[in-house]
């Protein structure tokens, strides 16, 4: 954790004169519903960003690494701002199960309630409060009440100021002032620090940041420290046996959970001491001891002279990780990078590369306002004496403190200018080869401190894992399109008397392929329509799929009924002895007499819209799955098909999600029909799936074939 107080913001960014609205407001907030800290976020002006305008409760040290985040960050106060809604969090369990890159961080017992600060046209930042453990894991509807008042209440007044071009700037943290050594005149106050200094253990109080604000003889005797030392100064960095980040840890957990902690250490060369931490929302209280119950741990000294490594170093390397493990596809590794790394390392410029057929390849940059340096370097063959290059090759990482130190190295660089004056090139290392370069570049001359290299070392193992991962996964995505479009038709034929719209969408789970399909056949004078889902989303589904269409469009072309048609498919599938089924809805179009001949085979109804606008869901007799029953039969519906009619045929994903009933779905899709069934047939088809891919996660693939007659010439 950062030794330098955050308890007074900058003069620069101190709020203006008048009340402190953000902070009178949180301070209210937490008084209402007895929370133990919290903090106000702003939205910045000129990009999706939220940032930390004000905290109370505890040290801005404690959210460091989320005192400005992008709203797509996947954290409770950016969840709130995205979805316009209350963000709760009742536990430390289901704050690993939903948000494990904050988990990770702060392992602590609370719960947490995120608000948007909004009106109904626009976002203006965010607020979190959070309480102790013992808060039960269900909010309050009283609770709830306040907090969503309070919050309103602070968007109309920010909506006030916008409108009169007042600025709102960041404000003072709300922090119980630091504890001061003297004590104060009274003789009650006299009388408590004699009996205190009369008590056989060391006592001693700590500030929310952690500095001594008293201690006794006692402690100044079992700390080897005098008290003249210890008022003032933080516990760990006048005690340098415990300048430890897994003791300062037991500190931050007590402030969070508002739980006793105690933890033992060993005072060199051999004396164990016990600690005992008693909580409250202005401080610590801190009871220190002789551990003799423990003198024969096996537990080694800390090494003499050695410096152990900051809390913060480890917090970030701790965020990455939990951050990385949400990473999918390469874009979203440089994405994470640019947003959680290099802004914590100072880095203002960020590109990562990797290779192919033995030259460079930019995977993706950051912060480069001229990227003639990032073309310059795509290409570039691995031969080619530049850093990145030189570092895939060898594995070794290069830091260059200034410009000029790099062009020496690398003449060829001067001729291309760069707004960057110092750069980290690190190797990305995974499975024991090279998967690419990181390189993060800084604005002005920079100098790499030997603990600063290896953090940023060990940061880029954690980015090569992620990225070997992207590689394959993207490489799979690839090839699974590939797949995809093969098996699928590439464009629709001309129809006499038919136009036709189709449209495509895979699941986001699982390969984003699927088993869905559909596809239009031109006969003599007619034609047909092929609607289908073979299940599951793999590239067994996909390849059975191919088989089916295939099978299909043979039947159709010797001409076979449409009854035939299905029963000669349903026999295909059984004889290839697959373990999945296919639905299936088959048409045969006659445009000259208006009609169509329709057999169904497990499949979602289709609907019609008539050349009046009036839409229905067509009740069609038909058998089951293809590839359950050898003997099955499916029955055909004749359907008349007027000039401007319209059919819909579509898969399941078009109507069916999680928690939705398939009859209100299917209602629902009607109602959009009647709607929009005037529009061109391309741009309906646009709507319809537009409206039904508008989740983030789609459980299923989205297959749809538009069908309308046309008017006779």
């Amino acid at each position: 954790m950062s030794e330098q107080s955050s308890a007074q913001a900058p003069a620069s960014v101190r709020a203006p004169a008048g009340l402190p609205l953000l902070s009178l407001t949180l301070a209210s907030m937490m008084d209402e519903v007895h929370a133990h800290s919290g903090a106000v976020y702003l939205l910045s002006p000129d990009q999706p960003v939220l940032e930390m305008a004000v905290m109370a409760g505890l040290p801005r040290a404690f959210a460091a690494p989320w005192e400005r985040v992008g709203l797509s960050v996947p954290i409770p106060v950016s969840d709130a701002v995205r979805e316009r809604r209350l963000v709760w969090v009742g536990d430390q369990e289901e704050m690993a199960r939903r948000y494990p890159r904050i988990a990770v961080v702060l392992p602590y017992p609370f719960s947490l309630a995120a608000l948007p600060v909004a009106t109904e046209t626009r976002a203006y930042g965010a607020i979190f409060v959070t309480w102790p453990g013992s808060h039960p894991p269900v909010l309050a509807d009283w609770e709830r009440d306040h907090l969503l008042a309070a919050a309103g209440r602070l968007a109309m007044r920010l909506e006030r100021a916008a409108e009169q071009s007042v600025p709102v700037l960041p404000e003072p943290d709300l922090l119980a002032a630091p504890l001061v050594g003297g004590m104060a005149g009274t003789l009650g106050s006299v009388e408590a620090a004699r009996m205190v200094a009369r008590l056989p253990y060391g006592l001693c109080s700590l500030d929310l940041h952690g500095r001594v604000g008293f201690a006794n003889a006692a402690a100044s005797e079992l700390l080897d420290v005098p008290v003249s030392r210890l008022i003032g100064a933080h516990l760990w960095a006048s005690v340098p046996w415990l300048n430890d980040p897994v003791y300062e840890d037991r500190y931050r957990a007590a402030l969070f959970s508002q739980h006793v902690t105690s933890f033992v250490a060993l005072r060199p060369p051999g004396e164990w001491l016990s600690f005992r931490m008693y909580p409250s929302t202005n401080g610590l209280s801190v009871r220190i001891s002789r551990a003799r119950g423990v003198a024969e741990m096996n537990r080694a000294a800390p090494p003499p002279g050695g410096a152990p490594r900051r809390l913060v170093s480890i917090t970030q390397v701790l965020i990455l990780a939990g951050a990385l493990t949400e990473a999918v596809g390469v874009q979203d590794v440089v994405q994470l990078v640019a947003d959680e790394i290099a802004p914590a390392v100072g880095s203002q410029g960020l590109v990562v590369m990797g290779s192919r057929a033995g030259r460079l390849l930019v995977l993706g940059h950051r912060g480069y306002g001229d990227t003639r340096v990032i073309d310059w370097h795509d290409g570039m063959p691995l031969s080619e004496p530049t850093p990145g290059s030189q570092v895939l090759r060898t594995g070794v990482p290069a830091f260059f403190e200034a410009r000029d130190e790099m062009e020496r190295l690398y003449p060829a660089l001067g001729g291309h200018p760069s707004e960057f004056a110092a750069f980290a090139y690190l190797p990305l290392i995974a499975s024991g080869r090279p998967v690419g370069v990181c390189c993060l570049s800084y604005a002005a001359p920079h100098h790499f401190a030997t603990e600063e290299r290896a953090v940023l070392t060990s940061l880029a193992s954690l980015i090569a894992q992620a990225l070997e991962r992207a590689l394959l996964y993207d490489a799979k995505h690839r090839l699974a399109h590939g797949l995809q479009e093969a098996l699928l038709p590439h464009s629709l034929p001309s129809l006499d008397g038919i136009e036709a719209a189709a449209r495509y969408l895979p699941a986001t789970q699982g390969m984003d392929i699927g088993g869905d399909f559909y596809d239009l056949v031109p006969t003599q004078g007619m034609a047909a329509a092929v609607i289908g889902d073979v299940q599951g989303h793999n590239v067994t589904a996909a390849g059975l799929m191919g088989q089916v269409r295939t099978a299909v469009r043979a039947y159709t072309t010797v001409g076979q009924a449409p009854e035939e048609v299905m029963r000669s498919t349903n026999r295909l599938l059984l004889d290839l002895g697959s373990d999945l089924f296919a639905s299936c809805l088959y048409l045969r179009l006659d445009p000259a007499r208006r009609r169509a001949v329709m057999s169904r085979a497990g499949h979602p109804p289709p609907l019609l819209r008539k050349p009046d606008g009036r839409a229905r869901v067509l009740d069609l007799a038909g058998g089951p799955l293809l590839g359950i029953d050898a003997t099955a039969t499916y029955p055909t519906t004749e359907v008349a098909l007027s000039p401007g009619s319209l059919l819909v045929l579509y898969t399941d994903g078009l109507v069916e999600s999680p928690g939705t009933d398939f009859e209100d779905a299917l209602t629902e899709l009607r109602h959009r029909l009647t709607e929009l069934g005037d529009r061109p047939l391309d741009d309906l088809a646009d709507a319809l799936v537009r409206h039904a891919s508008g989740t983030e996660e789609r459980l299923d693939d989205i297959a749809l074939l538009l069908l309308r007659a046309l008017p006779e010439d």
